[in-house]
């Protein structure tokens, strides 16, 4: 009798597990690359239409005066949703844009690729040039999905003291 109330309460709490899983991915985004092709969205279309967007970029500081974006994302004027994080810096204008594009690869040493933001239910949100590490996106609000900082790649020096 003893084993079978143990079988029970393991299998209730592998259920109990298992559906609190399923219920927390209901509140996370996801990215999905974009395929290459000359009739699919680059980087360089962002750039060019620039204006179309609310564009934030993940600054970290590598030193003095010296900023070296990780990423930067791409919020659509033209819908209902938002990006929102507490570590990205809008940029105001389209030469800075292109710059911190070029300066993505310096700061990681991985080539970025462009990404769309996807809520859970498949919704684009907006779009990501990033070239390193694990993205977190969680849906915060209505319409609203929140970008984790982004991680930094590790010290190529050897010493990470």
């Amino acid at each position: 009798m003893e084993t079978k109330k143990y079988i029970f309460l393991s299998v209730l709490l592998i259920a109990l597990i298992i559906s609190g899983c399923v219920s927390w991915q209901k509140n996370y985004g996801k990215l999905k690359t974009m395929p290459d092709g000359p009739n699919h969205l680059t980087i360089q279309n962002l750039i060019d239409k620039w204006d179309d967007y609310h564009i934030y970029s993940s600054d970290q500081y590598a030193g003095p005066g010296f900023r070296s974006p990780l990423g930067i994302m791409f919020d659509p004027k033209n819908n209902d949703t938002m990006l929102v994080g507490d570590r990205w810096k809008k940029v105001r204008d389209q030469k800075t844009l292109k710059d911190m594009t070029k300066r993505i690869f310096l700061a990681t040493q991985f080539e970025p690729w462009l990404n769309e933001i996807l809520g859970p239910d498949g919704l684009l949100y907006g779009y990501l040039y990033y070239s390193y590490g694990v993205v977190t996106l969680k849906v915060v609000g209505e319409k609203k999905m929140y970008i984790f900082n982004l991680e930094e790649p590790p010290n190529e020096g050897g010493n990470d003291d």
